[in-house]
């Protein structure tokens, strides 16, 4: 296979890639409401098989994305995209209740790791050798939107799957995505090298000139609250919705509640694009605090919305959808600007580390007030529970502009 040599021909290769490996990602949150009952969990367990796939990510990013200041990006991508599909069929052949389930999405969670930032990082190197000296935040938009492409496939395609053949072979069909990519990537993209020039001359875990870079930073923290929001949200929206279909009893959604969730994930493709125009065109800050704080209102609005019209609900779900992604490409790309001069991986090792613990903590704690709310101690089965873990998840969103303003880089 001829290796890509334009800028389209090298981002449209590692977005496909992206989402290929994305496919098995939401599968758990899709088929949440099968494996509580199956396996009766409570809330609070069913939050930690969502959210551990984000403790294994925090876990390894650190290690896995710092390295590709040192070795090669590629070699790093493959060899997690390879666990990413081992992962997936692990859990479909083996997890029959709360400790396997939890060590094959912790696995996951580690593939991950080693292929959504270090790809940005392939992505990033590859445009630079192309274009040095040039920002490109419209890729930067594009790869970080694939995401959400390859994770609304995964709300779709799970449900699909597992109402067709069950939840098992609906995780193997899933688990071949990354597996496929594997093998595209490795045909599609030359074999790289680090130039002894450009590996920085602090040890492979030595952050302090990240943490020292505060604009940076504020970045990183901006991520960090904005994937507590996204991910409480994509983790739980499958069973917010069962709860509300068993208030409406003889109504049916005009579509799936895994469909829903798919479109919830799908919008954020344009929405990220559009986020990052707006950037472009009024500035980062100033657009991204306008995204923030109206997803934050959206989703303390929800929480109330159980008992509204099943088709009202389901509009305001997916335009919630627009707003809870639409600074996500913005907020990446101002990490890579602000990266010091050297420390891009170590930058997006950070980015990605301190910003995914909001993707454990988010479903995590969502989970618990959930529970913690609830009258009778069965987390979800009033409006008012969901009510207030809306809120919790809003209310931290909110913050992100407050740090962002706090450690802004002053002329």
């Amino acid at each position: 296979m001829t290796p890509p040599k334009s800028k389209r021909a090298i981002l449209t290769t590692i977005c496909s890639a992206e989402v290929l490996s994305m496919l098995p990602l939401a599968a758990v949150p899709a088929l949440l409401p099968t494996f509580i009952d199956s396996w009766n969990l409570s809330k609070t367990e069913a939050g930690w098989i969502t959210g551990t796939y984000y403790l294994g990510y925090l876990g390894t990013v650190p290690f896995l994305v710092s390295l590709t200041d040192r070795k090669p990006a590629k070699n790093i991508y493959l060899a997690c995209m390879a666990l990413s599909a081992m992962a997936a069929f692990g859990y479909a052949f083996l997890a029959e209740g709360f400790w396997v389930a939890l060590l094959f999405r912790t696995l996951s969670g580690i593939g991950l790791a080693g292929t959504y930032m270090p790809g940005l990082k392939l992505l990033a190197d590859q445009l630079d050798r192309l274009e040095p000296g040039i920002e490109h935040s419209r890729s930067v938009a594009f790869y970080t939107s694939s995401f959400g492409i390859g994770t609304s496939l995964s709300y779709l395609l799970a449900g699909e799957f597992a109402s067709l053949w069950g939840w098992q072979w609906a995780f193997v069909v899933l688990g071949a995505g990354p597996l496929l990519a594997f093998v595209y990537m490795s045909l599609s993209l030359p074999a790289e090298k680090t130039s002894p020039s450009q590996i920085p001359d602090t040890h492979l875990l030595d952050f302090r000139p990240v943490f020292h870079c505060k604009p940076a930073m504020g970045y990183v923290l901006a991520y960090t609250v904005h994937n507590f929001e996204l991910y409480a949200f994509r983790s739980w929206v499958v069973v917010y919705l069962a709860f509300a279909l068993a208030l409406h009893p003889g109504e049916e959604l005009f579509i799936t509640a895994t469909t829903i969730a798919a479109l919830f994930n799908l919008v954020g493709l344009p929405a990220s694009v559009f986020g990052n125009e707006l950037s472009r065109r009024i500035g980062r800050h100033k657009a991204i605090t306008i995204i923030m704080w109206s997803s934050s209102l959206f989703a303390i609005a929800l929480g109330f919305l159980a008992e509204a019209p099943l088709w009202v609900l389901a509009v305001v779900v997916i335009a919630y959808g627009v707003l809870v992604s639409g600074d996500s490409s913005s907020i990446t790309a101002g990490t890579i600007a602000e990266a010091p001069a050297g420390y891009k991986g170590a930058t997006l090792a950070m980015h990605a580390c301190i910003g995914f613990t909001g993707s454990f903590l988010g479903p995590l704690i969502f989970g618990v007030v959930l529970d913690a709310t609830s009258p009778t101690g069965i987390g979800g089965d009033t409006v008012v529970s969901w009510a207030w873990a809306f809120f919790v998840a809003g209310a931290v969103a909110a913050t992100g502009p407050v740090m962002l303003y706090l450690l802004r880089r002053k002329d």
